[in-house]
């Protein structure tokens, strides 16, 4: 009988370039795809492959668990751009479960992430319980409304936005040229949302011959009165006919942007408008997003899914606080508690609207909490006193939740759009 490898029999390292198809093949088992891995896929997404931080666990030549980091851009409360460190394509075969392997290359990204500077570690936690003990904590929740078309109260002789706005279709090819800065506009404004390279816009408009599961959407723009990109939407709709030969369509937004509400509002009544269609699934979307009251029916629109997305990992509590922005005035003694050599000790922070410092201090803590809490607040969703209620921080001075609160929360929501 073959002995189950001990631990530190399996081998956690690196992968090579020569390694790459393995290591997707790997991956795939892990997410429970079973399709092959072609050379076409391999070498289209060998443009991703970061000689150093594609990690993987080798149990006699075999990949049995993986690892993927690589650089992002995200903002931060008030729009400043941090570097993070975004984990994913994070998998454990099942026949090598409960050997610290996740914890093991948890550990060794999280080092070499800290020693370049990075201000935070993100990432999209595909189970809830696994990511806590590594310091990450859900900073940003996403919603999906269903919107029943009939009920919305919309105009249905709808033809185009008010105040001298358009909404035009356009290509692909389009969405690629113009997108990217669109984006960016948004970005700087969004806390929680983060950079698009080259390689997303391309995957995300059909332009890699490699994606055989591929369906083309329908693209639409919104142009504002003096002809500038203000919006995009990317959509698809479904073949649905009710008994009697009438028209029962959805359309689901894959996704949707705009840098001002005129933009988003012209583009959800864009949708809502198109012919056949009598129910609009709205994406991930923030929490507090607008569209439900973009509706002269606002309960036409219901949550039909509702959960926490990004999960940050602060590694550097000093950049991470003073680099944000506040909207009200005080001071607050932090101790962070880490769970790692990496981060934690005892922090002064004082803030107010015209900028903020962060530093070391021996002073007594008012507020102790772990580093998993510390980024569920940092991008301001989270409260403080929610958290003290649940017993997850404590008060070492009464009332310190409540000030944590004033100082951190904002009063729009963060959001990210994307999954990475």
């Amino acid at each position: 009988m073959t002995a189950i490898p001990r631990a530190d029999d399996i081998d956690v390292r690196p992968i090579t370039e020569s390694e790459f198809a393995d290591w997707l093949r790997a991956v795939n088992t892990g997410f429970l795809r079973a399709a092959p891995v072609t050379d076409e896929e391999v070498e289209g997404r060998r443009e991703r492959f970061v000689a150093g931080r594609c990690l993987g666990a080798f149990d006699r030549g075999r990949c049995v668990a993986t690892f993927r980091s690589f650089d992002q851009e995200l903002t931060a409360v008030g729009g400043a751009s941090v570097p993070a460190d975004a984990v994913s394509g994070v998998t454990v075969t099942a026949t090598h479960r409960r050997r610290g392997l996740l914890s093991r290359m948890m550990a060794r990204d999280l080092a070499a992430a800290k020693e370049r500077g990075d201000v935070v570690a993100t990432l999209i936690a595909a189970e809830y319980p696994i990511y806590g003990r590594y310091g990450f904590g859900p900073a940003t929740r996403t919603a999906e409304w269903t919107v029943d078309v009939p009920r919305a109260g919309l105009d249905a002789r709808w033809a185009g936005p008010a105040g001298g706005g358009r909404v035009d279709l356009v290509e692909g090819e389009d969405v690629r040229k113009l997108g990217p800065e669109l984006h960016e506009r948004l970005r700087r404004g969004q806390p929680g949302a983060i950079d698009r390279d080259d390689m997303w816009w391309r995957m995300n408009t059909g332009a890699l011959g490699w994606d055989t599961s591929w369906k083309p959407p329908f693209y639409a723009v919104y142009r504002s009165a003096s002809g500038e990109v203000e919006g995009m939407a990317v959509y698809e709709v479904d073949d649905n006919w009710g008994d009697a030969e009438q028209p029962l369509n959805t359309a689901t937004v894959r996704w949707l942007i705009g840098v001002t509400p005129a933009a988003e509002r012209a583009l959800w009544e864009y949708v809502c408008s198109v012919d056949w269609v009598v129910k609009v699934k709205s994406g991930r979307r923030a929490p507090d997003d607008l569209l439900p009251h973009f509706l002269p029916d606002p309960r036409a629109a219901r949550i039909t899914s509702l959960a926490d997305w990004l999960w940050v990992r602060v590694l550097d509590v000093e950049r991470a606080l003073k680099t944000r922005t506040y909207e009200g005035t005080g001071a607050l003694v932090l101790e962070v508690a880490g769970v790692d050599a990496l981060t934690g000790g005892r922090y002064r922070l004082e803030a107010s609207p015209e900028g903020a410092s962060c530093t070391p201090t021996t002073e007594s803590a008012e507020l102790e909490l772990g580093l998993g809490e510390l980024g569920a607040l940092w991008l301001g969703d989270e409260s403080a006193v929610r958290l003290a209620a649940l017993g997850r921080v404590c008060e070492e001075r009464a009332g310190a939740a409540r000030k944590a609160d004033a100082l951190l929360r904002t009063s729009r929501r963060p959001w990210c759009p994307d999954m990475f």
